[in-house]
């Protein structure tokens, strides 16, 4: 049975999950990329099956299994030569900073919304990362917030971590492969939901995930 997966370019590592998951299966996934806000439209609509990877905040009209395929953390990157760092809403008086448009910055989110000219919105797509820190780099913002897994591989790839680091961090969610809540596919969906429930709680058994991250270069205690 096929099954169309909307995912943000920079959930690789969710994607590859998702695929083991549905290994072996009577489901076969099929991976189409698209924009962030353009994706959980998708999915709300129908014309995709599921979503990887939102926390329950960033899409709440979609279905979700009981176990989370990971956790975000949204964290603040700058340059490695600053010496401020997030300590709280009062740090952030007086600063420029990216964030992509439709995520959820937990308990930051009402503060978004009140200081909106502090803020630079940007979709969040394949080029928010390399967007951000080019503007960085031209001075253009103080700081910028995103997945904590995704700008370190990011930062890895580029071969610009020693340039940038993480500056802290707001509260860790869980995110999950959300699933469409189209009436005329809740059968199919319902029976994908079973089988992502029980693959993931044997993969978790395994060593599979920690070696993921590794090959990510990142921390497997994430």
């Amino acid at each position: 049975m096929s099954t169309n997966l909307f995912r943000p370019k920079t959930s690789r590592l969710c994607g590859r999950t998702g695929k083991k998951i549905f290994e072996e299966t009577q489901y076969e996934l099929k991976i189409h990329i698209y924009p962030w806000s353009r994706a959980i439209k998708n999915v709300s609509t129908g014309k995709a099956d599921a979503l990887l990877s939102p926390a329950k905040s960033e899409a709440p009209n979609l279905l979700y299994p009981e176990l989370a395929v990971g956790y975000q953390q949204m964290c603040f990157f700058t340059w490695y030569e600053s010496d401020w760092r997030y300590d709280g809403i009062n740090s952030l008086e007086g600063l420029q900073i990216g964030i992509a448009t439709d995520t959820s910055i937990e308990e930051l989110n009402a503060y978004v919304k009140n200081h909106p000219w502090q803020f630079q919105f940007q979709p969040y797509h394949e080029r928010y990362l390399a967007q951000n820190i080019a503007k960085l780099e031209k001075g253009r913002m103080d700081t910028f917030l995103f997945t904590k897994n995704s700008t370190l591989f990011a930062l890895h790839k580029l071969r610009k971590q020693g340039e940038f680091k993480e500056v802290g961090c707001v509260s860790k969610v869980p995110i999950y492969m959300a699933f469409t809540p189209v009436v005329s596919k809740v059968r199919k969906i319902s029976a994908m939901m079973s089988v992502f429930d029980r693959k993931l709680s044997a993969l978790k058994k395994t060593h599979y995930i920690k070696k993921l991250m590794a090959s990510y270069h990142l921390p497997t205690s994430n």
